[in-house]
């Protein structure tokens, strides 16, 4: 192909340089895509921890709810003592996933820093080329 190369014209070269560059910008784009479906997911996973805290909270102010009841029923404290612990130690859990989950959600980058390191690269390289 070497020999092939040196009795190429100069307009024959251009073409190969365009369809060599086209495809590289294909595969940039695919590069982009894979990184940022990647992103998404790591996101998808902060956002399910997020969602899985609020429901605990949800479910410890249902438990407080029925403390709230029990003691007004009964007036007895042990009966509505323990179950507003129970709702106080779940709605502390569902608090403290829920923080966890918005801290990785704030920390999860979704840019394509490797896709745009690559275009960098690449227009870095061309520019040198053409020169």
């Amino acid at each position: 192909m070497a020999d092939r190369a040196d009795d190429r014209s100069l307009s024959e070269l251009f073409a190969e340089l365009s369809r060599e560059t086209s495809l590289l910008v294909r595969k940039e784009v695919e590069l982009a895509t894979t990184e940022m479906t990647e992103q998404l997911r790591t996101a998808g996973g902060h956002a399910g921890t997020a969602g899985t805290g609020g429901a605990l909270a949800h479910a410890g102010l249902l438990i407080l709810l029925a403390a709230v009841v029990l003691g007004l029923a009964q007036l007895g404290v042990p009966a509505w003592l323990s179950a507003l612990i129970v709702a106080v130690v779940v709605i502390a859990v569902g608090y403290s996933m829920v923080r966890k989950g918005l801290s990785g959600l704030r920390t999860t980058h979704l840019a394509p820093t490797r896709t745009i390191d690559s275009l960098k690269e690449t227009a870095s390289w061309t520019s040198k080329t053409r020169a």
